[in-house]
């Protein structure tokens, strides 16, 4: 008999050989470390990866809540934290492998799920990414201020609370 999901989903992509693009999986290793030693962590379920992929619609099925974590270049310092809907036009093809978290929605919607979770993005600040490179410093400086945001965020797991977050 499987078991239902945990009720949020916190998905993070990048590739930890690329600089700062390092800044997802890592803030997605110091959550689960946090939220185990908080003994929150049954009500998350983490998942990394280099990209998000089509199949990643499907955990999404059945959440209360979505949050996408990456590294991105254009988010204003620290990090950046956004409501995201299913796209009209989504942003892949039948040989795409990476897509953008809208898109990501878009494929859920598409398999016919009746209600899409609440789903935000938290793209953190980064400059470098230099294959062979480690965190900068002022990444790093981004991924705590992430991290601290994160810790707040997963101790108030309601959509209510998110919204507010956005708009602040």
């Amino acid at each position: 008999m499987a078991s239902a999901p945990a009720p949020i989903v916190i998905l993070a992509c990048g590739n930890p050989s690329r600089g700062d693009d390092a800044l997802g999986p890592q803030l997605l290793e110091r959550l689960h470390d946090w939220l185990l030693a908080e003994g929150l962590s049954e009500r998350y379920e983490l998942i990394g990866d280099f990209q998000w992929q089509i199949e990643n619609a499907l955990d999404l099925a059945g959440r209360e809540l979505a949050l996408f974590i990456d590294a991105d270049q254009q988010a204003a310092a620290p990090y950046a934290f956004r409501r995201v809907e299913a796209s009209d036009a989504p942003s892949f093809a039948a040989s795409s492998h990476a897509l953008n978290p809208e898109t990501v929605l878009a494929v859920l919607a598409r398999l016919g799920q009746a209600a899409l979770p609440p789903t935000y993005v938290l793209g953190v600040r980064g400059d470098s990414f230099v294959l062979g490179d480690e965190l900068s410093p002022t990444a790093r400086e981004h991924a705590e201020a992430a991290f601290a945001f994160l810790q707040a965020f997963c101790r108030a797991p309601q959509t209510a609370a998110w919204c507010a977050a956005q708009a602040g």
